[in-house]
């Protein structure tokens, strides 16, 4: 922060171009890696606090420190950077949100990863026994490309990840599961840091409200309608400005699958109304003005969830590259100062921004046998979505590896942009701000969709239900594949 006024054009993390930083910057912190941890370890130390770092990075500062890699060892960081991304989210990898759920056992006593990994950067990934989850293909598998864009280009301070052809083995016989991971490869990371800064950009507030009785989503759809109406005749009269935006959704009536809605006529609906202003003393008006509601409008409406809404600031992201001979780390051990380090080398690569293969440049099979059958997406794979910013990621992973010649040539990058397109944000002329990109993980027969401007703005700065994605994956498993033939007999 004390370096903010001399930052002027930085350059993006995500697109090849430069911005002003924002003048209303509230904080930023680069991501570090996992030599400072190292470092700390291999001082003594018994404990490591540090601010902001790349999430692999507490798995592998620990996996150097007691292996003695060394930073050259591009495979070897790959590998322990894998098994960092694999259990950073704790029970994602052991049964949390898979798409077989039902197939889960316990989730009260939810057992959380263990990795063993040897020097050679091979490792195995398990839970404790005696505990619930569950360990399989496809619960580590949805974890590989969770949160990710180009799998050839996972981009870390410490090494630039290829886990295009990472293998996932189950390993038979342990109590709730186990799996052999192996195949990540490494490259030069870049010269920078990427920066997580965030602005304040005004004020929002969410009203959720239940409603019961006939035609419930009709009753609170004409409630928000008239809640935003009645408060916006309000600033006129106190010269505010109106909303700078507005989300309204009827939960239970699939509002957020747009044209793939298939449910109407609902009893039961619950009313979700988002607003963001430039200013809290609208906001304020807009708190006040949802209660009316329950008695001057719609019958059924039961309640305000957790009361008035509250007004808070939204604080929004903002990503840039910055060298990383600008920047020291400084290391305490008890209390003092001890060393200072900079996490750069001569030989590290430019940063570039992530590929962008044309569709019609990626290879797709031909010479499939068809059929008259249609399978829905969730028959032929597992799915994970994540977010990154503004984007959102969904990972699809053939259940079997007959299926992945199939996944490939009918879930285009142009199928999976059509059906999400009621979610993503269009540009002045009406078209998608959106460069369509679809990679390939063919050691898992995977395949994974990168949708930019996909979720309102991500995060605190989206008015959406789903403000990070995390039901994008579950809503392509409805997608149908037409004209197959009988895969479960080819599989047979």
């Amino acid at each position: 922060m004390p370096q903010k006024d001399s930052l002027n054009m930085l350059r993006m993390a995500d697109v090849e171009e430069k911005k002003t930083l924002p003048k209303t910057v509230h904080s930023m912190n680069a991501y570090l890696g996992a030599v400072p941890i190292k470092r700390c370890l291999d001082l003594g130390a018994d404990i490591v606090v540090t601010g902001r770092c790349v999430d692999s990075a507490v798995v592998l500062g620990p996996l150097m420190h007691s292996f003695g890699w060394e930073q050259s060892a591009f495979d070897l960081l790959a590998a322990g950077s894998l098994a960092g991304h694999l259990i950073e989210c704790g029970a994602q990898v052991t049964g949390g949100i898979f798409t077989d759920w039902h197939k889960v056992p316990d989730w009260d006593n939810m057992g959380f990863p263990v990795v063993e990994c040897l020097a050679d950067g091979s490792f195995t990934l398990s839970k404790p026994p005696k505990t619930g989850g569950l360990v399989s293909f496809g619960t580590v598998a949805e974890q590989l490309v969770y949160e990710i864009a180009d799998p050839q280009r996972y981009l870390l301070p410490d090494v630039s990840c290829d886990f295009s052809q990472v293998t996932i083995t189950e390993i038979p016989g342990v109590d709730g599961g186990a799996v052999r991971v192996g195949g990540a490869k490494g490259s030069p990371p870049s010269r920078d840091y990427k920066v997580c800064a965030t602005y304040m950009d005004g004020f929002r507030a969410t009203a959720v409200c239940p409603v019961g009785g006939p035609r419930a989503a009709e009753k609170a759809r004409r409630t928000a309608e008239s809640i935003i109406k009645r408060t916006r005749c309000i600033f006129r009269q106190m010269g505010l400005d109106d909303y700078s935006g507005v989300n309204i959704q009827v939960l239970g009536v699939e509002d957020t699958y747009g044209p793939h809605a298939s449910n109407s006529g609902l009893r039961e609906a619950v009313l979700w109304m988002a607003v963001h202003h430039k200013q809290k003393k609208a906001l304020e008006f807009f708190s006040r003005e949802v209660a009316p509601a329950g008695t001057g409008m719609a019958p059924g409406l039961t309640g305000i969830v957790g009361g008035r809404p509250r007004v808070s600031p939204v604080l929004k992201p903002f990503f840039f590259l910055y060298p990383k001979t600008e920047l020291k780390v400084n290391i305490y051990l008890n209390g003092e100062l001890v060393e200072t380090l900079r996490e750069a080398d001569s030989s590290l690569a430019e940063w570039r921004a992530p590929s962008r293969l044309p569709e019609e440049n990626v290879y797709k099979p031909t010479d499939l046998p068809t059929g008259p059958h249609s399978y829905r997406l969730e028959d032929l794979a597992y799915t994970r979505s994540g977010d990154k910013g503004d984007s959102a990621n969904i990972g699809v992973i053939a259940r079997h590896p007959l299926y992945f010649p199939y996944l490939k040539k009918f879930l285009t990058a142009d199928v999976v942009e059509k059906y999400f397109q009621h979610l993503i944000k269009k540009n002045e002329m009406g078209f998608p701000s959106v460069t369509r990109l679809r990679y390939e993980l063919p050691g898992i027969c995977g395949l994974n969709f990168v949708l930019h401007n996909s979720l309102g703005g991500g995060g605190v700065a989206s008015l959406r239900s789903d403000p990070q994605g995390k039901a994008y994956g579950q809503m392509l498993l409805d997608y149908s594949l037409t004209g197959l033939p009988h895969l479960t007999s080819l599989v047979d």
